[in-house]
Formats: structure tokens, sequence, C-alpha cells
């Protein structure tokens, strides 16, 4: 019997047709793929490009390993790079457990109006990062700010929260941590109701476990997949930290509060220096591929329950 090919090749109208079904498909993918091409693949090729050049002074050259060599010794980028560090560090455990509490909680059966708790945490997710920052930076003001006022009728005096080092810091991180400690939590509590069964709390509770024991010996070990997606998103989230530090900030007071994604942008926007702000966007994607796999290896690698 003659293959689909070779009938088409002795029907010109069927060849037609042949060849219409065939390249159909391809046609149906090519805007997908022209797109994908155009304005995800060239740009990190050409970006990949740039970063062995320097464009200063309008001059266009090639400059090979040079801008990757200078962050070894960049001052302004080893302070953006400790401060990421830093709050990666302090601020992602503490927000993810601070996460798996909360959603362990709301996963009791006694806990009335649930939902509203849910709802009510997960808002601040939804809020834009402009305007979250505007209101921490009003909350958080020296003069005039609310935290302030309600310290000053306690009796207590007001914090330079925006303009001292180590205070900035903790303001950085304490509105990372109330901007996103809800969508983990829901993340969490989606991970509960898939992959603990009640059935499990109920054989718990017969051999007479508390609260704290089912936490840390069902819990934990059961939620351990999820808490690891958590943690390598908030990660990579964390490296990519801008908005907090340009708005509430501007990176200060000495570039105090400064990070990896806040100096690529000001060597690129305001020094207009593309080679070496293309350096600095690999540099980051590397450091977010190297922690992204210690933490999944740390993590016991893919879940296999």
């Amino acid at each position: 019997m003659p293959t689909p090919g070779e009938a088409a090749s002795a029907n010109p109208a069927r060849r037609r047709r042949w060849r219409g079904d065939t390249l159909a498909p391809y046609g149906f993918l090519s805007p997908v793929v022209l797109t994908f091409l155009a304005f995800m693949l060239y740009p990190i090729a050409s970006s990949l490009v740039l970063s062995f050049q320097s464009n200063k002074g309008g001059i266009t050259r090639f400059v090979g390993l040079k801008n990757y060599l200078y962050l070894l010794k960049d001052p302004q980028f080893i302070s953006a790079l400790t401060n990421t560090l830093l709050y990666l560090v302090v601020q992602v455990p503490v927000m993810v457990l601070l996460a798996l509490v909360i959603a362990s909680v709301l996963n009791q059966k006694f806990v009335r109006f649930n939902g509203f708790f849910r709802i009510a945490l997960f808002m601040p997710a939804v809020t834009g990062l402009v305007a979250y920052s505007l209101v921490f930076k009003l909350l958080l003001n020296t003069d005039y700010g609310l935290v302030n006022r309600v310290l000053a009728l306690a009796g207590l005096q007001g914090v330079d929260w925006l303009n001292t080092p180590m205070a900035a810091r903790i303001s950085l991180m304490l509105a990372i941590t109330w901007r996103w400690t809800g969508y983990n939590m829901i993340i969490m509590l989606a991970g509960m109701k898939q992959r603990i069964p009640d059935e499990l709390h109920e054989a718990c509770e017969i051999d007479g476990a508390s609260g704290i024991q089912k936490f840390f010996s069902v819990t934990v070990p059961m939620m351990k997949p999820i808490i690891l997606f958590c943690t390598i998103t908030s990660t990579i989230g964390t490296l990519q930290l801008f908005d907090e530090s340009y708005i509430l900030t501007q990176g200060g007071p000495d570039n105090a509060t400064i990070t990896i994604a806040h100096y690529l942008y000001n060597t690129g926007f305001r020094y207009v220096n593309f080679g070496y702000a293309a350096a600095i966007s690999y540099v980051l994607v590397l450091i977010v591929g190297a922690l992204s796999v210690l933490q999944f290896k740390l993590g016991g690698g893919s879940d296999h329950a």
C-alpha cells in the first residue's frame, strides 16, 4: 500500500492538499515562535554579546571579560550583593516559616472566619509594588509617620527608619515580609489540603499528640516539597528586588540598602553603561541558578512520595 506521500505525488491536487495539511501546524505555531524569537531569544543573546562590550562616550568596543572582572573589585556591586544576600538569609526564612505557621493555624477546623483571614492576608500580594512601597514610606517617615506617632504615644523614642543603615534594612525586610507572606501562605494552605489527609491528624490526636508535636512530626515533613518551592521562588524574588529599594530608600543611606537589581538599573539607565549593566544581569542569573540548584539539593531533590 502506498504511503500518503507517495499517493500525493501521483495526484497533483492531492499533493497540494497533503502539503497544506503538513505545513498547517507550522503556520499556526509561527506567530508564537516568531514572538519568542523576537522578544525573548534575541534580547537574551543580544544582552550576552553586550556584556562583553563597552559603550562609554557613545563608542562601542569589545572589551572581553573586562566587565566581569571589574565586578570583583567594584565596591558598589559588592555592597549591593552583600545587602541582597542579607535580605535573602534573614528575610526569606522568616517569611516562609511565618507563612507555614499561619497556614497551619488557618487549616484548623476550630478557626472561625478563616475565609476572611485568608483573603485579608493574601490582599497585600495583589497590591501594586509602587503603591505599597509609597504607603510604607509614609508610615515610616521620621517626622510625621504613623509608626513613630504610635511609638511617641507609648512613650518611646521614634526611629529614623529610612535614614540609618540598620533601620533602613529592617524597614525593607518588614515591607517585603508584609507583602509576600500571604502569597506563600496560600500556597502552603493549598499544599496542606492536598498532601495531608484529615485522617492523619485524627490519628495523631488519638495518640495524644499536641498541636506543636503534630506541626513538627506531620505538617513539616509532609510539606517539605511545598516549603522547598516557596523557598526557591522567594529566593528568586529577593535576588530580583528593586521597587522597595528604589522607592523606600533610593538605595541609601550610603548604599546601605541598594540591591543588585537596583544597581543594575542605575548602571544602565543613570550612568548609561549598558555593557556593564548586561554583565551584572548575567552574574545575577548565575547567582539565581546556583542558589536554586543548591536549595533543591539541600531540600532532597524532587518529591517521590
